[in-house]
């Protein structure tokens, strides 16, 4: 075996998890576009029209987004109407992100989109819960405080 052999793109877990989740958001950005939405707007969204209201701190968390992604993203649906940002009462130092009329309204449109995807993705229902299951549990194992970190 050569000492090289880790390095050989086919024996990394990393290459075919980035390159398959650049190909479903490829999947998605012809039917986002006609929602005038990015595929990170779209996620945005999804927490909203679950939640109504969240605090930017916790958005951010739940979508493994930082504050630099985060603040223009909102920036650009809160002028295209769909949400709201105001400071919380309780606390003026923590921002609130909240779903507007026209941000439910897209949602909506947006109905269609699971069905369709599914469509595309030569998985059956157990496989994509098995890829489900396992893509969350690594997810849950990498510890944020290691994302950005050179050492786990």
């Amino acid at each position: 075996m050569s000492r090289y052999e880790a390095l050989k793109l086919e024996n990394q877990l990393c290459f075919p998890l980035y390159a398959a989740a650049k190909g479903i958001v490829r999947l998605y950005t012809p039917h986002l576009n006609e929602l005038k939405l990015t595929y990170t707007q779209y996620i945005v969204m999804m927490v909203l029209w679950e939640d109504k209201q969240i605090a930017v701190k916790e958005l951010g968390e739940r979508l493994f987004l930082d504050t630099g992604t985060l603040t223009p993203l909102l920036k650009k649906l809160q002028l295209k109407g769909y949400i709201t940002l105001s400071k919380a009462e309780e606390d003026r130092r923590s921002v609130l992100a909240a779903i507007t009329e026209n941000g439910l309204a897209v949602r909506e449109e947006a109905l269609k989109l699971p069905e369709i995807i599914g469509g595309c993705i030569p998985l059956n229902a157990a496989e994509m819960k098995q890829l489900y299951d396992l893509t969350h549990k690594l997810l849950r194992k990498i510890p944020e405080s290691n994302v950005y970190k050179q050492e786990c």
